[in-house]
């Protein structure tokens, strides 16, 4: 996804800081092809707005003082990523160069009496995490939320069928005066779909459809590098409507062989003749469906996430098996699973916090989006586990 527009040379000076490392400012003239006397006022202006640190000094061997270092100071600020669901509220905290520092995993709000006890429960899960990971909260710069539902540009939920008690509601409002701080609202789907390009498996893929399966089937769009929204904010919600046989308003798959997917999936392993005609008939239906969307948008790679996606030998080998027979092209479409599993959507309210608010995180109003060094598997699974205890 390109810039439309040059950085100004503070950006480009903090850019290079933050994603390639210290730097003098002679190296920074160098690197930019900028003039030095530019260089000074953009590190004037970054050590200024605390952006800056100094960086342990290089001696080059040669005689006279080293020259002054300066790398970038990821830990000024915090942005967090915070997924709310019904099943689970997962939290991400980044700093200002994407590293992730922190990540827990709460209960979700469906046990929660209304719609103000849901958003009382969010609210302490993400100080919790901020006091978890020893974090003060004045140091939160953005955060970006997902959840299920059509959320407008402003972060109002338009409708969910999910969180029904949030509908009309301006949960993006209500967090900005929790945490002083902006707070950037999307889809939780569009949100996964954007984790999956900026830091999953289609990174450098422009063109992308992210299908969620796992209750229910949901989409999420990546055109030309952007998450596409629509002029309704409904763009992607199109499960009842592409597979047929799901719940006309809600979405939710229903299993006949069994209560449950998973259940339906380890009886077709025994094999059991009803799931696995039941399964069969789903990933023919689902074949069906994802060839009307790729005819629809054309897109370089079909991303499945949610619940069922690890399922390879029973869901993704058989779908990948029968997508050329629905599709009647002489091209194949990849179909990829998606690489953040659970995590996606979380991670993706980080990156959407960092696009949408770069002014209030860094003081820079062109500052691109950093890349996000989600947590080795390892300090991610502890940090869940210590959660659960």
């Amino acid at each position: 996804m390109g810039v439309t527009h040059p950085l100004s040379i503070v950006a480009r000076s903090a850019l290079r800081l933050r994603d390639a490392g210290p730097a003098t400012v002679s190296d920074l003239s160098r690197s930019l092809e900028i003039s030095r006397t530019s260089v000074e006022n953009a590190v004037t202006v970054l050590s200024e707005s605390g952006l800056l640190v100094d960086a342990p000094a290089q001696n080059g061997g040669g005689a006279g003082r080293p020259a002054r270092r300066y790398s970038f100071h990821a830990a000024a600020g915090i942005v967090a990523g915070v997924d709310i669901g019904v099943a689970s509220v997962r939290i991400v905290l980044a700093d200002l160069a994407g590293a992730v520092v922190a990540q827990r995993g709460y209960p979700g709000v469906a046990d929660q009496p209304d719609g103000p006890a849901k958003l009382t429960a969010v609210i302490g899960h993400v100080r919790d995490s901020l006091a978890a990971a020893g974090i003060p909260a004045s140091r939160m710069r953005a955060i970006g939320v997902s959840l299920p539902g059509i959320v407008d540009d402003a972060g109002r939920v338009t409708t969910s069928v999910v969180i029904p008690e949030w509908s009309g509601i301006d949960i993006g409002s209500q967090l900005r005066q929790a945490f002083g701080c902006p707070v950037a609202v999307d889809n939780g789907v569009r949100l996964a779909a954007v984790a999956e390009h900026h830091l999953g498996v289609a990174q450098l893929v422009d063109d992308v459809i992210y299908l969620s399966v796992g209750n229910r089937i949901a989409m999420g769009l990546i055109l030309g590098g952007r998450p596409r929204r629509g002029i309704h904010n409904a763009a992607g919600d199109i499960g009842r409507l592409a597979f047929r046989g799901l719940n006309t308003e809600t979405g939710q798959i229903s299993w006949r062989a069994a209560p449950t997917a998973a259940e339906v999936f380890a009886l077709a392993r025994q094999g059991d003749a009803a799931a696995r005609q039941e399964l069969d008939g789903f990933i023919d239906e689902l074949a069906h469906g994802i060839a009307t969307l790729i005819m629809t948008v054309d897109p370089a790679m079909v991303v499945i996430g949610g619940g069922l996606s690890a399922a390879h030998e029973q869901l993704l080998d058989p779908l990948r098996a029968a997508l050329p027979g629905h599709l009647g092209l002489p091209f194949q479409v990849p179909v990829a699973e998606a690489r953040l599993g659970a995590e996606a959507a979380a991670h993706g309210a980080v990156v959407h916090a960092f696009q949408r608010h770069p002014s209030a995180i860094y003081g820079i109003e062109d500052m691109p989006a950093p890349p996000i060094t989600p947590l080795p598997p390892e300090q991610a699974a502890a940090d869940d586990t210590e959660e659960k205890q």
